[in-house]
C-alpha cells in the first residue's frame, strides 16, 4: 500500500461509529469532521493486550488530548465488539468499525504481518493526524502502545 503523503488531502470515509458522542447505529464521515483536527488511530483488535494498553493510555490522557483534537480509534472489529471494548475500558472516545476494510486500505494500514513465521493480513498500529482543512498533518507509523499518547500529544503540539 502506498503511504499517505504529508500535506495531501486525507482519504474520505464514511463508516459506523460507536461511543463518545455517537449513538448506536451512527455513521461518521471525514467530511463531518471538517474544521477540527482529527486523530485516527488504527489498531489491530479490540480487547487484546497491546490495543488495551494503547486505548487506556488515550483514556488516561483524555483531558490533555480532547482540547486539541477529535480522536477516533479504527479497527476492522464490529460495532458490537467496539461497544463492549468501550464499556469494559471506560473509553471516552468513539471507535469506528471498518469491517469492509475500506478505511484501513485507503490509509495504507492493511498490511502483511508475520507471527511465529506465519504471514497474514492485518491492521498496522499507526496513527494519522488530519488538520482542520482535511490534509494529513502527521503519520505515526508502527507505534508502541505505551508510547502512543506521548507521540500523539507531541505531534499535536
Amino acid at each position: 500500500m502506498p503511504s499517505l503523503p504529508i500535506g495531501k488531502t486525507a482519504p474520505a470515509f464514511k463508516a459506523p461509529v460507536v461511543g463518545g458522542n455517537y449513538n448506536t447505529g451512527a455513521i461518521v464521515s471525514l467530511a463531518d469532521l471538517k474544521g477540527q483536527t482529527v486523530v485516527l488511530y488504527f489498531y489491530p483488535k479490540d480487547n487484546t493486550p497491546g490495543c488495551t494498553v494503547q486505548a487506556c493510555a488515550l483514556r488516561d490522557g483524555w483531558k490533555s488530548i480532547q482540547k486539541k483534537a477529535a480522536v477516533f480509534g479504527v479497527s476492522v472489529d464490529s460495532s458490537s465488539s467496539h461497544a463492549s471494548f468501550i464499556k469494559k475500558q471506560s473509553l471516552p472516545f468513539p471507535l469506528i468499525s471498518d469491517e469492509t476494510k475500506e478505511i484501513v486500505q485507503s490509509y495504507g494500514m492493511w498490511v502483511e504481518k508475520s507471527m511465529y513465521g506465519k504471514k497474514y493480513m492485518g491492521t498496522e498500529r499507526s496513527t494519522v493526524i488530519i488538520g482542520p482543512d482535511g490534509k494529513v498533518l502527521a503519520i505515526l507509523n508502527k507505534v508502541k502502545p505505551a508510547e502512543h499518547l506521548d507521540l500523539v500529544l507531541q505531534a499535536l503540539g
